[in-house]
């Protein structure tokens, strides 16, 4: 048994071979695998409903195989096994060094065909006696596209008797020992999407399927033989036509040359692209977009009152479809769909939250500790395809960690930290090494708070926050992690780790905080580390909390965290009491914000929080991917603070319901089916707070109403109401002459006002805390400026109206 090659250059050759069978066999099964994407075939039908197989793994470590039970198909007689192999991840182009053959210099297969006659059991394989051949495809590459020519498809290829004049394969030697069952969920077509709107323009169709996905274009069509079909894909238009700018390199094109006689329909199956719109060039009757990723079970879903934030969901649900064919991916559409470490290590909650992902990052992480253990480090995309070595950095290197912790909070099933161990205490004993002598992460390369919106363009890096201080914060929380995986698999160096975890955390305190609680650098990130990653005492935590509203409030309540502070900054604000704040962050629409996105037609999320500018154009630095589940992670907040749902004990058997209503939402629904059955929590505001509550049987829950009540349920539904606090009656209308700490005291509407006088008089801050603001009206400060215009005027009485 071997792979089998063809003896010539291809993208995507064809293979064949005949076999003969004495009659019906008790039972068949066909074993298949390639070094590429394999399509295969029995006797002419196409085997199976998945695509892209076998995906993408660690190939020298681990190579899918998929598993068929072909009996009904097996005649008596001649019999044929045929298969299109396209280059794929192994042999073709593939990350953004411009690379080829990765894992092979050319398309390969492996079959295993086991056919039962009673007792006696015949095998069928790859081997000398299979044929190569040319055929329809004639490029299949992933980043470039596909061009298929249907006048060049043998008839009847994969049939018995094929009579063309095909050569014999070469065998290619490749460890067998690499063959696994398929333990990834399988990639399939999903969805269809059809076109929202068609537009002609130079002779080309433009094509809006209305959101950004991962997948390809089917098309049907009539014309003559020769004719062809150009479809070309992007994220995003610009005055009318595609632009591919975000795809940078990759062409995206696909070309289908027809063979006439009738309607034809065709679709890729050897490449996938991101994409919204698609540009077609020449005759065709129908298309539709083909929804292409991991086929995962859906169990969580969140529906409010404010359709923005309902988009916002959507944007995070449809980019970690988009990003998970097979791989969980950073982007789907330009020259790179690399496995990043840090994008899934800041989503990994709201993943496992979204889909059932035990499968697709099970074998991710089989993946991570393969590499791990050849290379000693944990590269920073898996697979690793990398052509310089990763230096182990906070947020990327320790997801072998977190993943598998936040994983087991999901699914409370210690086998995956079982399973995980070796790599995860590989990982924190490599740091350890590295610590300086007051146990700081001190030194060496860090992404930090990657994409910080105040970063320069071209130094993603480049946030305001001490990259070292994020390594020594996220180390403390790693190692915590690391410490209570010991302590619950119960090993011999669970002591080791808890004092590790205690080090690193006493360091963190030691050089990052001071005795009452500020946070060196002052920033929103630094702080929302130190509160979430429970770095500070209960009194340095409220400074803390205080100090980090005071600065979200300063940004206007505008974004300034990247991927290691964006999946806190909420959490954080919420943790120490300060709710309004993290809703007016949250609600936020001017650049950069969690819904800008949303507010420039956005229907994924973006890799850059201003990824398109208010002007329309690209923040072109060759990093504007418009669907990049990564900042995305706020979507974690959504659930456990306005759905309301937090675990209490892995796998949900324990649970909190504490939905925080605010942001003037008048209701939510979150739906999540967690191992033990559904979760339903909804709640309405009108009067009071109405709160429904379903929970599986078998479970318990601890419901914390928003005035203070508590209440402990078991399996069944359950109803509660409440006032909500601070619900005193109508206030008085603000107006002109209210005083300015009056004003000041109520966020949303102080935010309305230093917008306004940002407006007119940029760079000159209004004090609302100044001991003089109780005596100060807006009035009289408009009185103090020399020819106050009207419009500013009606600009500060159009802000005090809206808050009525």
């Amino acid at each position: 048994m071997s792979f089998v090659t063809a003896p010539f250059s291809a993208e995507a050759p064809y293979f064949r071979r005949e076999f003969t069978s004495d009659g019906p066999p008790d039972h068949a099964r066909l074993q298949v695998t390639a070094l590429g994407i394999v399509e295969p075939y029995l006797n002419g039908t196409r085997l199976g409903d998945e695509v892209l197989a076998p995906g993408w793994t660690s190939y020298r470590h681990r190579l899918q195989v998929s598993t068929y039970d072909v009996t009904p198909l097996i005649r008596s007689g001649a019999n044929a096994l045929g298969a299109i192999v396209g280059e794929g991840w192994a042999a073709g182009r593939l990350g953004y060094e411009g690379k080829r053959h990765h894992y092979t210099q050319r398309p390969a297969l492996y079959v295993r065909l086991e056919l039962t006659y009673g007792e006696q059991t015949v095998i069928v394989t790859t081997d000398g006696q299979w044929t190569a051949g040319a055929g329809a495809v004639l490029a299949a590459s992933l980043y470039d596209g596909e061009v298929y020519d249907a006048r060049r498809e043998p008839d009847g290829w994969n049939l018995p008797g094929f009579a063309g004049a095909w050569s014999p394969v070469e065998l290619l030697d490749w460890d067998l020992g690499t063959l696994v069952p398929t333990v990834a969920t399988p990639i399939r077509r999903v969805e269809e999407l059809p076109p929202v709107e068609t537009v002609i323009r130079d002779g080309k169709t433009i094509v809006d399927f209305g959101q950004n996905i991962s997948g390809w274009v089917r098309l049907a069509t009539t014309g003559e033989a020769g004719q062809s079909v150009t479809i070309r894909h992007a994220e995003i238009l610009r005055d009318g036509a595609l632009d591919t700018e975000t795809l940078r390199t990759a062409r995206s094109t696909d070309r289908y040359t027809l063979r006439g006689g009738g309607q034809e329909v065709w679709e890729p199956r050897f490449t996938f692209h991101g994409f919204r719109y698609a540009e077609i060039e020449g005759p065709f009757d129908e298309v539709k977009a083909v929804v292409v990723h991991s086929d995962m079970r859906r169990t969580g879903w969140l529906d409010t009152s404010h359709d923005l934030l309902n988009r916002l969901h959507a944007n995070a649900v449809w980019s970690m479809r988009g990003n998970f064919v097979g791989v969980p991916t950073d982007c789907p559409q330009r020259d790179e769909r690399l496995g990043w470490t840090g994008d899934l290590n800041a989503f990994a909650p709201t993943a496992a939250f979204l889909y059932d992902v035990r499968h697709v990052l099970g074998s991710w992480l089989e993946d991570l500790a393969a590499e791990q253990r050849e290379k000693g480090f944990v590269p920073w995309v898996v697979p690793d395809v990398l052509s310089t070595p990763s230096s182990p950095t906070a947020l990327w290197s320790d997801v072998a960690v977190s993943l598998p912790w936040a994983l087991y909070q999901e699914y409370g099933d210690d086998e995956v930290l079982r399973r995980c161990y070796d790599s995860m205490a590989a990982f924190i004993r490599d740091v350890e090494t590295r610590l300086d002598d007051k146990g700081l992460w001190s030194s060496g390369f860090q992404f930090g708070d990657w994409l910080d919106p105040d970063a320069p363009p071209e130094n993603a890096g480049g946030g305001k926050t001490d990259r070292h201080l994020v390594a020594a914060a996220y180390l403390a929380k790693t190692t915590r992690e690391m410490a209570d995986t010991a302590r619950i698999l119960g090993t011999a160096d669970a002591g080791h780790f808890a004092s590790l975890a205690e080090r690193t955390r006493e360091a963190f305190r030691a050089e990052y905080v001071t005795q009452n609680g500020r946070i060196a650098g002052e920033t929103a990130t630094a702080y929302a580390l130190a509160i979430c990653f429970d770095l500070l005492d209960p009194a340095q935590e409220a400074h803390a909390g205080t100090r980090l509203a005071h600065l979200v409030a300063k940004a206007g309540f505008k974004i300034s965290t990247g991927f290691a502070g964006t999946p806190l900054i909420l959490p954080a604000l919420s943790r120490t009491s300060h709710l309004e704040e993290a809703y007016l962050l949250l609600l936020e629409t001017g650049c950069p914000s969690f819904l800008y996105p949303v507010t420039m037609g956005a229907t994924t999320i973006w890799e850059r929080w201003d990824a398109v500018r208010p002007d329309g154009s690209l923040h072109s630095t060759g990093m504007t991917s418009l669907n990049h589940y990564a900042l995305g992670a706020v979507c974690d907040w959504l659930h456990k603070t306005v759905g309301g749902l937090t675990p209490l004990e892995p796998g949900y058997r324990r649970m909190r319901i504490a939905p925080k209503p605010g942001g003037g939402l008048t209701h939510a629904t979150l739906i999540h089916t967690t191992v033990h059955g559904e979760v339903r929590i909804g709640w309405r505001v009108t009067d009071r707070l109405t709160l429904d509550v379903t929970v599986p049987d078998g479970t318990d829950a601890l419901v914390e109403l928003p005035d203070g009540q508590t209440a402990e349920i078991t399996g069944g539904s359950h109803s509660f109401g409440c006032e909500l606090p601070g619900k005193d009656g109508p206030r008085e209308p603000y107006t002109m002459d209210t005083p300015l700490k009056t004003l000041a005291g109520d966020l949303a509407v102080w935010r309305a006002l230093t917008e306004v006088f940002a407006k007119h008089f940029p760079g000159i801050p209004l004090d609302g805390t100044a001991p003089e603001a109780a005596a100060y009206s807006l009035n009289r400060i408009v009185g103090f400026i020399p020819g106050a215009s009207e419009e500013l005027k009606n600009d500060l009485e159009t802000a005090l109206a809206r808050s009525r």
